[in-house]
């Protein structure tokens, strides 16, 4: 299967979510080629002491959605690691701010390396975090 046919798969339940996804609550809604898009909901669970989110939960919706853009672009048999990636964090994010949605859009996706950009938001569609990510992709030997 194509990245976004994997993809795809995952968005209509076909496959099922990685786990990681489970414990940290939140799910990839949408996928086209170049573009995904990962939901949650903030909780108590994601807490620092002080009642904000932890920065490593949107870190994680967007770190995913950014992979997943990358991911959607590669052929059957290829594969990725995160190489790097930087979040800009806007505004405080705390349990009352609830929804939020992370959509990640491809920049490049070269032979060996993808680029990727993400905006993480509110319900309002107000801005939470932005990221930027380089991906080292593993093609199949031919």
């Amino acid at each position: 299967m194509t990245g976004l046919e994997v993809l795809a798969a995952i968005v209509d339940g076909s496959i099922p979510h990685p786990s990681m996804a489970h414990t940290l609550g939140f799910r990839l809604t949408e996928v086209e080629e170049g573009r995904a898009v990962i939901s949650g909901e903030t909780g108590l669970d994601y807490c620092n002491p002080n009642g904000t989110i932890h920065g490593a939960w949107p870190a994680a919706l967007l770190d995913s959605c950014m992979g997943s853009a990358v991911h959607s672009r590669l052929p059957a048999g290829a594969s990725f690691t995160i190489v790097e990636f930087k979040i800009d964090f806007v505004r405080p994010i705390t349990i009352q701010t609830g929804k939020v949605q992370a959509e990640g859009n491809t920049v490049k996706v070269g032979r060996q390396i993808g680029l990727a950009d993400g905006i993480l938001r509110d319900s309002t569609g107000g801005i939470l975090a932005k990221g930027t990510t380089t991906c080292l992709i593993f093609r199949p030997q031919s």
